[in-house]
């Protein structure tokens, strides 16, 4: 008998194991209309729906984890879905925004994120044994929502653009705040208030009464990088 319908797995325990399996496969479709949302040159809709693929991505490792999907599902590889959404949501999306959005000067900068994070992506240890991500975690989501948003200058983009593609092969380690060991609460908690920043400044751009509130959230991303430089720093083999 498979372990799927072993009676340590209830149809109950297979069908939450499959429902999570669908809320991750859920980003996927945020990805596709996010993209759509680009081509149409509606940017606030766009980013508000990478930012709502985030928190899908954010919830449903732990989701995973609690479901034990894993074990219940041993035939399904939820890891390998979670990658392929993840590098819809985190590269493509992005860098096809970067470029209709005029944060970049052109498509061959929106390609160095996109070969960057394939080569990171494929990496053995993109995640490290102690749960860290190895080189830059390729949060090109992140970076295009605020070139977009403070209107910084397309060559000013290509800078930060090359600078982080980079950064993915260097082998410093990055906080995975989902399983960290150390400062987990803080991290997340955060996380929480930067992400409904963010959403804020994007949902209602222009009508927050001079209130600088997208420049304020960068406090947590110089925070996550902060705590990883502490906790993680250069990887050592």
């Amino acid at each position: 008998m498979s372990s799927a319908l072993s009676p340590e797995n209830s149809p109950l325990r297979v069908g939450l194991a499959w429902a999570v399996h669908g809320f991750t496969a859920s980003g996927a479709v945020l990805g596709v209309l996010a993209l759509l949302a680009t081509a149409g040159g509606d940017y606030r809709r766009a980013a508000l729906l990478m930012l709502a693929a985030l928190v899908v991505d954010s919830v449903d490792g732990t989701l995973a984890r609690a479901a034990r999907v894993s074990e219940v599902l041993p035939g399904f590889d939820g890891r390998r879905l979670d990658d392929l959404v993840d590098y819809l949501n985190y590269v493509v999306v992005p860098a096809v925004f970067l470029v209709a959005a005029g944060c970049v000067t052109g498509w061959i900068w929106a390609a160095l994120p996109v070969l960057a994070s394939a080569y990171g992506f494929s990496q053995v240890e993109a995640k490290t044994e102690d749960h860290f991500f190895l080189g830059f975690p390729s949060y090109w989501n992140v970076v295009a929502i605020y070139l977009w948003g403070l209107s910084v200058s397309p060559e000013t983009g290509n800078v930060l653009v090359a600078a982080l593609s980079a950064a993915v092969f260097v082998p410093l380690k990055y906080v995975y705040p989902s399983r960290m060991t150390a400062l987990r609460r803080t991290t997340n908690l955060g996380g929480a208030v930067w992400l409904a920043a963010v959403a804020l400044a994007v949902g209602f751009r222009n009508r927050l009464g001079g209130v600088p509130l997208l420049e304020l959230s960068l406090a947590y991303p110089a925070f996550y990088l902060g705590v990883s430089m502490w906790l993680g720093g250069l990887h050592r083999r």
